[in-house]
């Protein structure tokens, strides 16, 4: 290709690229994203089991009070493609599940002693109660939660969860994060106390199939299986971008994948200490076992593993959400386990893992059976979840960086609020905003200012 061919050169194809992708391509832009997986949608990717039957790697959905999602869905015409469901909430603890879907639900949960109970159940207002998120930022979740809901409540419910997602930085994860979670699940609930979710039908996958179609239809290019190995420079602009088939050029730069993999691309550049704030950032990797079985575990959708010494944070069974009539009348569950990818269960095989899950799932529901599995497969992602420790609007990189035509937008930038596919969307629209503000646009002719 030619230099410059490209006003914006967009590097992952995940669901922040995407979103950057389409508005840029809507404002009259010529846009090219470069992906290096074979498909697209990231963490929101999507797979086929032997017959065909299509789900995604990793779980998803969205919340009833998230709108980027739906609004990009309606701008695109599939508005009657999102499915809204009840969700059915429990948890897994001392030998037993709990079903915690409702208020009154948590009033029957007889692990914790009645007061217990109540002052669980009033933790939701106490956490309103906190509007400035500074204000608790250099506290960890323990030591902000547990002053609130006592030792007990925090031992039974919240430390197993928070050491299961946080692992070996379970202690160091700052306040806000547990904050943010807690304020928008409180905001979900209906009148009865339920809550609602909601699936856009055939998958986060078709979703972003169906964005890169809409970025080829308004003139942009979108290249699958094009890794960046490194840009080019000149003083302070990136010229082009490095891949096994050649070089990408572009005025403009958007980086969109975690900032170890970013700050790779950029070794070499001389701008070390940007570099190392990148890398400053710790993340967790996630292994994530699909089961797909003839008959279901239980009536649970979304089950949090409390007991100690089982490896899962949580059991979805996708299929107690979405119809088993959409998979062929087979039953979806996901086994997600968030470790260091230090840990020796990092390397294992796909039939080591299964044999290793199925082993604990089997204590978790004894007439589980072998035959019961019609096929499995398993998924890691090395950077999953960013790992947001006291302060970390302190040393988080911003979107701005070194060189003047590059800017970057990952998931680890949309604190207070956790990773996924919404506040994804979100990045994606905002930085696509700031991009196009640097071009004049008219019918004929596109230039930087």
């Amino acid at each position: 290709m030619t230099q410059n061919e490209y006003d914006v050169a967009v590097v992952g194809a995940g669901f922040t690229g995407l979103a950057a992708a389409y508005r840029l391509a809507k404002k009259g832009l010529k846009v090219h994203v470069v992906e290096a997986a074979d498909d697209a949608g990231g963490l929101a990717g999507t797979f086929e089991f032997a017959d065909g039957t299509r789900i995604e790697k990793f779980y998803h959905h969205w919340f009833n009070n998230d709108v980027y999602v739906p609004e990009l869905v309606a701008e695109l015409g599939h508005q009657d493609d999102i499915m809204v469901m009840p969700s059915r909430n429990g948890m897994y603890f001392n030998g037993r599940l709990w079903n915690l879907t409702t208020p009154l639900d948590l009033l029957k949960f007889t692990a914790l002693p009645f007061w217990d109970r109540i002052r669980l159940g009033l933790m939701v207002f106490q956490v309103r109660r906190i509007k400035d998120w500074k204000e608790i930022e250099n506290l960890s979740v323990r030591e902000w939660l547990e002053p609130i809901v006592g030792r007990n409540v925090y031992k039974v419910v919240w430390e197993p969860l928070i050491q299961s997602k946080f692992s070996v930085h379970a202690e160091k994860i700052s306040a806000v994060w547990f904050w943010k979670k807690l304020v928008l699940r409180g905001s979900t609930r209906d009148k009865t106390g339920g809550e609602q979710l909601a699936y856009f039908k055939g998958g986060f996958g078709r979703l972003a199939d169906i964005m890169v179609a809409a970025i080829r239809a308004k003139g942009g290019t979108v290249s699958f299986g094009t890794p960046v190995i490194g840009v080019e420079r000149d003083s302070k602009r990136v010229t082009a971008l490095t891949t096994p088939t050649g070089k990408a050029y572009a005025d403009r730069y958007l980086f969109t994948p975690a900032f170890p993999i970013i700050a790779d691309m950029f070794e070499g550049t001389g701008e070390d200490e940007w570099l190392q704030r990148m890398r400053r950032v710790r993340y967790l990797g996630n292994m994530c076992l699909v089961l797909r079985l003839n008959r279901s575990l239980s009536e649970t959708y979304w089950l949090n593993v409390n007991d100690p010494g089982f490896p899962f944070v949580g059991i979805i069974e996708h299929t107690n959400f979405d119809s088993p009539e959409n998979y062929k009348g087979s039953h979806i569950a996901f086994l997600s386990k968030y470790l260091p990818v230090e840990d020796p269960i990092w390397n294992y095989s796909e039939d080591e893992y299964a044999d290793f899950a199925l082993e604990h799932l089997k204590r978790m529901f004894p007439e589980l059976d072998r035959s019961w599995v019609q096929e499995y497969r398993m998924w890691r992602s090395e950077y999953a979840q960013p790992v947001t420790e006291r302060g970390y609007s302190t040393y988080v990189p911003g979107r701005d960086t070194p060189f003047e035509n590059v800017m970057i937008s990952t998931m680890a930038q949309v604190y207070p609020e956790d990773r996924g596919t919404n506040y994804a969307i979100r990045e994606g629209n905002q930085v696509a905003d700031t991009i196009a503000a640097g071009f004049t646009i008219s019918l004929d002719h596109r230039r930087p200012i």
